[in-house]
């Protein structure tokens, strides 16, 4: 399963279908508290994760994951606008990836 946590009920629905058609199973969260709680009961092959969100931004629901020895191991790969070298760079020490072309790493 590929858990996908957006704000945006569209893009929810878009990455979705994208999920879907490549014959993989979409999970959703609608923000970073589901998505922790989400990820902890079904443990996700791979969480695409906005990062731009109110409340809990997708930085925090990394930095949560990767601190849980239990959850550590699950891919993280961050879907944004942003793209500030700070940002990516705050990204990758949490061990995420910004994903431009992430339908790459699901056909791989």
């Amino acid at each position: 399963m590929i858990l996908i946590v957006d704000d945006n009920p569209e893009n929810l629905g878009v990455l979705g279908d994208m999920v879907a058609i490549n014959g993989y199973i979409p999970g959703f969260a609608p923000n970073g508290v589901t998505a922790l709680a989400a990820i902890k009961k079904k443990h996700p092959d791979l969480v695409l994760l906005d990062v731009m969100m109110p409340d809990m931004d997708g930085f925090e629901v990394c930095r949560r994951l990767k601190q849980d020895a239990t959850l550590a191991d699950i891919p993280v790969i961050f879907l944004t606008a942003k793209t500030e070298k700070d940002d990516v760079i705050a990204g990758l020490e949490l061990g995420a990836i910004f994903g431009r072309h992430w339908m790459n790493f699901l056909s791989s």
